[in-house]
């Protein structure tokens, strides 16, 4: 039986200031279509590129969709992303290792012809330190400035608000069939923000962008700053890594440039679909091939 970490993005609207809302975060629909993007992998990591739709099987809270209304698949597709470097007092030291990681993946997976990144760099306050290129060089020295420029080692660190800002305002307009995605280095602790984890969860969705993080803990630890983490990856549709080793974070580093070059899409219609804030969880598996599907675990369907 395959493995899932599922859920859908519905056809989203421009994105909007947060707004008052319930403690789950919610999407706004203007049609019956949820549109769900994913990518399949065997158990061994390797992309499935020649999945059908007679392969899959999907279930919107536990019923077949009323009607599938397309099915693409996407390979070797161009990826576009941020670097959130969290440079507030508590990750000053681990600034070196993040930069390295970061650094590994513009010098040798970065493709200079489609590729294009922007580095953001956060603590009481965020500044996009470069904006989109698709030069690694530039972003290399850009990368090595970030523990020069920061707000005040003593402020607070607004993470929920950087993430924000981020997909409102740099992947607001980026093309959905890219392969959007932010690379994230924190420990996952807010307390300077306006916005909330439930609204970064919403504009990440609108905006179409998996969050992959790079955990300074092992996963046996557990701390309020990894469950964020944990469920920022998890609704986003992206992954949270415990690897501390060279070895291990290169193969992660290629499971997210691998992930995102391979996409599904798959736009459905529920049945008796209802706009009456109801959660709407996603099962989408493929009892015939077997593998690892990952997505985002589901929808809210707002009034």
């Amino acid at each position: 039986m395959l493995s899932v970490i599922s859920g859908p993005i519905l056809f989203s609207q421009t994105p909007k200031a947060p707004l008052p809302a319930p403690d789950s975060y919610t999407l706004r629909v203007a049609v019956d279509e949820v549109s769900l993007t994913f990518h399949a992998a065997d158990f061994h990591g390797i992309p499935m590129d020649d999945l059908k739709l007679d392969d899959l099987r999907i279930l919107d809270n536990g019923k077949p969709p009323r009607q599938i209304v397309s099915f693409e698949a996407h390979q070797n597709l161009p990826v576009h992303f941020g670097i959130l470097m969290d440079t507030s007092q508590s990750m000053l030291e681990y600034l070196p290792r993040n930069q390295a990681i970061a650094n590994q993946y513009l010098t040798q997976l970065l493709r200079k012809q489609t590729d294009r990144v922007f580095l953001m760099r956060f603590d009481s306050e965020s500044k996009v330190l470069q904006d989109w290129t698709s030069e690694g060089e530039t972003l290399t020295a850009s990368l090595h400035s970030v523990s020069s420029d920061h707000a005040s080692r003593l402020g607070g660190t607004a993470l929920f608000d950087s993430i924000y800002k981020a997909c409102r305002d740099q992947f607001g307009t980026n093309d959905p069939l890219n392969g959007n995605f932010i690379l994230l280095f924190t420990d996952g602790i807010d307390n300077a923000s306006h916005a909330r984890l439930e609204d970064d969860i919403d504009i990440c969705q609108q905006a179409n962008v998996a969050i992959y993080t790079f955990s300074i803990e092992p996963k046996s630890f557990l701390s309020e700053g990894q469950k964020i983490l944990t469920k920022l990856s998890n609704q986003t549709g992206g992954v949270l890594f415990f690897d501390q080793t060279r070895e291990t974070i290169w193969n992660d580093l290629r499971v997210i440039d691998s992930n995102l070059r391979s996409q599904y899409r798959l736009v459905y219609k529920p049945q008796h679909f209802k706009r009456d804030g109801s959660f709407h969880r996603i099962k989408l598996d493929s009892p015939t091939r077997g593998g690892v599907i990952i997505t985002r675990s589901g929808y809210y369907a707002t009034h």
